[in-house]
């Protein structure tokens, strides 16, 4: 056999059969596939820290067009240097003038915790609640778990220093060149799809937009109200319950009922009178936020099921810790608008008509 008629004879790997060769193809493809799912679940971190940059990105976008609002004459890179450097003055202010206080406030505060789950415990067994089957210390003690350790990051601030700054310096690229990455992705899709996309992530940027600027605006309100109002009263830990009701508002259904607690538990260790003030602040700012703060930004937000949030929150919180849990939010809104999207667009095509992207050209 000369080496002509070799390079031309068949080798170990060809498939003569036309129905193999397409078989092989799907299962090479199902292989494929697999294997991205198992990739995924092996980057499910840095996958997470990613999209908290966006996250991040797309509320730094917003603080800089409500600048533009204001002083509509400064360049886009300016208002964002002045969102970056507000931010980073707060932390600083956190640090340095608040650093101390609360750092001392968050280091007992467990320690009045336990001592109020043990008088609960006492109280419940002179009413002749059996303890038998459960212990109520331990189970709240688990519940808060959580709770403990976001106080004791509060003691020393950098317990996900790396995290945190991976998610800020991501956020920072995607904040200044939204179109880079934008078009950097739709180069990976089919070109007919293109435009889709487009539209698509345009949309996405304005819901992530208003959804932070809603849990923006109630943190703002029920920390500052909440610290006012035990200050006011002369309820110990004052500026730390404020600290942690405003920073659990950015979790719904779930930060709410833990700073709750958290504020009775202290407000019963002084007195009664005080513990029932605690629980008429938490009434009363939770009524004002969520009758008319978060209404008022619902209109203009994405519409999302309370049960579909606590939902994803639980699942999220589970797989990915508190990084998921504050993640999932967004997270939900992005994949409720790419299948809404998707559905148009099958809608579309089913009626013979053409799917036109968002005509806005604003950065998401």
């Amino acid at each position: 056999m000369d080496e002509a008629s070799a390079e031309r004879s068949a080798g170990p790997t060809d498939i003569k059969d036309d129905l193999i060769r397409r078989e092989a193809k799907k299962a090479f493809v199902w292989i494929g596939v697999a294997s991205l799912f198992a990739l995924v679940v092996l980057l499910a971190q840095p996958i997470m820290v990613i999209l908290g940059g966006i996250v991040f990105a797309a509320l730094i976008d917003g603080g800089q067009r409500l600048i533009s609002r204001i002083a509509p004459w400064l360049p886009r890179g300016i208002r964002i240097m002045i969102v970056v450097l507000g931010t980073f003055a707060f932390l600083v202010w956190l640090v340095i003038f608040a650093g101390g206080q609360l750092a001392a406030q968050a280091a007992a505060l467990p320690a009045v915790i336990q001592t109020q789950l043990g008088r609960l415990t006492i109280w419940a067994q002179s009413h002749g609640i059996t303890m038998r089957d459960f212990n109520l210390q331990q189970i709240v003690s688990q519940v808060l778990g959580s709770v403990g350790q976001v106080t004791r990051a509060l003691g020393g601030i950098f317990g996900g220093f790396t995290t945190a700054f991976l998610i800020f310096i991501l956020s920072i690229y995607f904040v200044l060149e939204p179109h880079l990455y934008r078009r950097g992705f739709a180069w990976m899709l089919p070109e007919d799809s293109r435009d889709h996309w487009e539209g698509t992530a345009l949309r996405m940027g304005k819901a992530l937009r208003m959804l932070l600027f809603g849990r923006m605006v109630g943190m703002f309100v029920e920390g500052i109200a909440t610290w006012l109002l035990l200050a006011w009263w002369g309820v110990p830990m004052a500026a730390l319950l404020g600290l942690l009701t405003g920073l659990l508002a950015f979790l719904p259904n779930i930060g709410a009922p833990i700073s709750g607690l958290l504020m009775t538990l202290v407000g019963f260790s002084v007195s009664n009178e005080t513990g029932l003030f605690c629980i008429a602040v938490y009434f009363v700012v939770q009524t004002v936020d969520g009758n008319i703060i978060i209404p008022m930004v619902a209109k203009r937000t994405a519409d999302l099921a309370p049960a579909l949030v606590l939902g994803a929150q639980l699942m999220f919180g589970l797989l990915f810790g508190i990084l998921g849990l504050m993640l999932a939010d967004p997270i939900v809104v992005m994949l409720k608008i790419l299948l809404e999207r998707q559905a148009e667009r099958n809608s579309m095509g089913r009626d013979g008509l053409a799917v036109s992207p968002l005509t806005s050209k604003q950065p998401a």
